[in-house]
């Protein structure tokens, strides 16, 4: 099998790795990360049950190195909350593209401390633990920020009288009416 994944490897290395620079855009990175999903490949091929997979694996395990890569640069940079950018998903659903903007709205009104427990864990990545060093904050203090402000955003997004729940507070249906 190892000779297998030598060739299969040989046959994909050069395709890897112009996807791998048309994704990060600098040659020094690109490399490195060819490298990393090389070495992952070898040491994780137990791991892969059918040999027919192993093109997509490679694939899955480069995208995930890439992802990776980006995490690594994010939490370099002294980030503010206040430059992040909240996505709005593209979306050919006008009542879903109203609801991502009515949630950004929400996320806005929140108050600084919980904008940025909310922002930083969810669209940056960041875990509670990576939370509480950028916010030199202890852990449980984290947890309780974030927490709090998934419960208070949760509670403002069903508090809108176009959007309609369960009595679990699960998301049941939205409508086109304005904010």
């Amino acid at each position: 099998m190892e000779k297998e994944i030598t060739i299969i490897w040989k046959d994909l290395s050069e395709e890897l790795f112009t996807f791998i620079l048309n994704k990060v855009k600098d040659k020094q990175s690109a490399k490195d990360i060819h490298q990393e999903v090389f070495i992952k490949v070898m040491t994780n091929i137990h791991q892969l049950k059918q040999l027919s997979r192993l093109t997509s694996w490679i694939y899955q395990i480069t995208r995930n190195s890439i992802i990776d890569h980006f995490r690594g640069i994010q939490k370099k940079q002294d980030i503010s909350v206040a430059e992040i950018e909240l996505p709005v998903l593209e979306s050919n659903n006008f009542d879903y593209s109203r609801l991502s903007h009515c949630i950004n709205q929400k996320i806005n009104a929140l108050s600084q401390q919980h904008k940025e427990a909310i922002v930083l864990t969810t669209f940056q990545n960041y875990s509670q633990k990576e939370l509480a060093a950028h916010l030199k904050i202890s852990y449980s203090g984290t947890k309780s920020r974030v927490q709090t402000a998934k419960k208070i955003l949760k509670e403002t997004i069903l508090d809108c009288p176009n959007v309609t729940s369960d009595k679990t507070g699960k998301l049941l249906d939205f409508k086109k009416n304005d904010f």
